[in-house]
């Protein structure tokens, strides 16, 4: 069988197939082997407590993951079934991007690139770590891509419909897909085919795509689009950089032995005849990134495009010798292999702390909420949180049980808001102005008692008749800076009520950070 009918016929060879499964497998062993090191991850506990007020949308993202992270924990507390859903979209993503890459003509060790490279590609690994709204953007840019070269290489149009129901469905976990699509049709019209516009099933495609994401665009509208309003707050905070530091951060941050394979992806379509047909993705990776840079987006916004740059990258390398190729695989293994700690908790975080103060340079914060943190932000947001809901506990229980009927619990942002919802026992509904929290309202508090958590003593005593520090939470040396040492304020009667003073503690962005 030729090089081409494998790849037409759109399966594995043998080979290709042993690659594939072969490092999914071990992508699968090595998460689930520190899937429960450290804790719950600061969104996560967010995304359960948002899902289990079920809503077509959410303030800050669509409603497909809070939903799923609610539903992982009805039946209690349970944090290695809260990620495994991200452990199965790591693994599939070995197995896609190579039979992609044997799409577009990888032989078998072109195969075993693809299959590396999107297991040790470590920003892309970062999407995994936890169960996040990134965390499947990788598989589902990946099959939209995928679907659209079937539909174009094999003339099999219906393959068109397939990336409209993965681009609606992917939709309703991040809008970041949107992004990708767009990029893509760019990419088409500039380097074709251009007659892929004249095919019915692609604007079927589109059609199917834009009914699944319906519900969610509804429910952002009835409420004034206040995700448009998060972005506008947050993304003065992003380090994205210049155009130069941006793609040197993406260079080292994806694995540096790995930006051949997806820079060899991006120039190849334009030297090599052999790819010419697959510019329009080459062009589509450079776009989204020029996004990006254009809205100031976090530099891992990009990760989700990656493999699809390894998938051309292999078909366009796939003739090196083998042994290079072997020597190049084994390399960049390595290479992930060693920064695994950075992005899962692999070593202990005493360890990893020590690693951290000793790397020069640091790895640098992606935003501006970062800095300071002991570990990589993603590692320290896992520390802190049973604590402060047993600290929240104590300083309930210490009230009289008259102020505690009527006492509500009020949170700085919604992290700290949703660890006391879901590890609190005995406590009333948090509350935030923070995000969705804010739209939940005071849940029928006056403020005539509020114990209220990470907030400025000083600032409340200007709306309670009186305010006083009653406890502190935060001891982890872990966490992050604005979770230690923390105070849990009691006010007494808040003027004028909390009802009134509600629209002052509107924050839709990025945490209060309490500094």
């Amino acid at each position: 069988m030729s090089v081409c009918s494998r790849g037409q016929s759109g399966s594995l060879s043998r080979g290709a197939a042993w690659a594939a499964w072969s490092v999914a497998i071990v992508v699968v062993l090595v998460h689930l082997s520190v899937v429960t090191q450290y804790g719950f991850f600061r969104n996560e506990l967010y995304f359960i407590i948002c899902g289990r007020h079920p809503a077509f949308g959410y303030v800050d993202q669509p409603p497909l993951v809070p939903l799923l992270a609610a539903m992982t924990q009805s039946a209690g507390i349970h944090l290695s079934l809260l990620r495994l859903p991200a452990v199965i979209a790591a693994a599939l993503l070995v197995p896609l991007t190579v039979v992609f890459a044997q799409l577009l003509g990888a032989t078998t060790r072109g195969a075993w690139l693809a299959a590396i490279a999107a297991a040790a590609a470590t920003l892309v690994t970062a999407m995994t770590a936890s169960l996040s709204t990134s965390t499947f953007e990788p598989l589902a840019f990946t099959a939209v891509a995928y679907f659209i070269v079937r539909a174009l290489l094999l003339k099999e149009p219906r393959s068109f419909l397939w990336a409209g129901v993965i681009a609606g469905i992917a939709f309703e976990a991040k809008y970041g897909v949107a992004f990708w699509v767009t990029a893509l049709a760019i990419g088409l019209l500039i380097g074709g085919p251009r007659g892929a516009f004249r095919s019915p099933n692609l604007w079927a495609g589109v059609a199917i795509a834009v009914l699944l994401a319906l519900p969610n665009v509804i429910w952002q509208a009835v409420h004034g689009f206040p995700f448009l309003e998060l972005v506008r707050n947050d993304n003065p905070g992003n380090f994205t950089g210049s155009p130069l530091s941006f793609t040197l951060d993406q260079i080292l941050s994806v694995n540096m032995l790995l930006a051949p394979l997806w820079i060899a992806g991006i120039i190849a379509p334009f030297v090599s005849a052999r790819l010419r047909a697959y510019r329009f993705l080459s062009i589509a990776f450079v776009t989204m990134a020029v996004i990006i840079l254009a809205t100031h987006g976090k530099s891992y916004y990009l990760a989700g495009a990656y493999p699809a740059m390894f998938a051309v990258g292999a078909a366009a390398c796939t003739r090196l010798p083998r042994t290079l190729v072997a020597l190049w695989a084994v390399l960049a293994a390595a290479n992930g292999a060693l920064a695994l700690p950075l992005v899962l908790p692999v070593l202990p975080p005493e360890r990893l702390k020590v690693m951290m103060d000793t790397m020069h340079p640091r790895p640098r914060p992606i935003e501006a909420a970062g800095i300071g943190a002991p570990l990589m932000q993603m590692l320290s947001d896992e520390f802190g949180w049973p604590q402060l809901a047993r600290d929240v506990e104590d300083a309930y229980a210490a009230l009289p049980a008259g102020d505690r009927a009527k006492a509500a619990i009020f949170a700085l942002n919604y992290g700290e808001a949703a660890s006391i919802d879901f590890f609190g026992q005995g406590l009333p509904p948090a509350l935030s102005g923070n995000n969705q929290y804010y739209l939940w309202g005071p849940r029928g508090f006056d403020g005539s008692i509020v114990l209220a958590v990470n907030v400025d003593v000083a600032q409340w005593s200007r709306i309670c008749d009186s305010a006083r520090i009653v406890a502190t939470f935060g001891t982890s040396p872990y966490a992050m800076p604005y979770e230690q040492n923390r105070p849990i304020v009691l006010c007494r009667g808040m003027h004028p009520p909390l009802p009134q003073l509600w629209p002052a503690f509107k924050h839709f962005g990025i945490e209060n950070l309490g500094k």
